[in-house]
């Protein structure tokens, strides 16, 4: 309890009392970063998926089939694994 009494005698810091003003006239600054971030994440995520898109429709390849792993046994198409395949 002595802790205690010691804190309650000693003098509080001079800048303590301006610590509130700082806060609160940092806030605005702080709610406008937030909203810029924001909408710097939108765009972001928009030019991704646009970019995405567009690169995805114009390079377009023609499908091609596999081809086996192994060149002395063909691969099954109906077993998940080649492990699986029996011959």
């Amino acid at each position: 309890m002595d802790e205690l009494r010691i804190l309650k005698e000693a003098k509080e810091p001079v800048a303590l009392d301006a610590l509130d003003e700082q806060v609160l006239a940092a806030l605005p600054g702080r709610i406008r970063e937030a909203s810029a971030t924001r909408r710097m994440m939108a765009l972001a995520a928009f030019v991704s998926l646009g970019g995405g898109f567009f690169v995805g429709s114009a390079a377009v390849h023609p499908a091609v089939a596999a081809s086996p792993l192994s060149p002395l046994i063909p691969a099954s198409s109906l077993a998940p694994s080649t492990l699986l395949d029996a011959r």
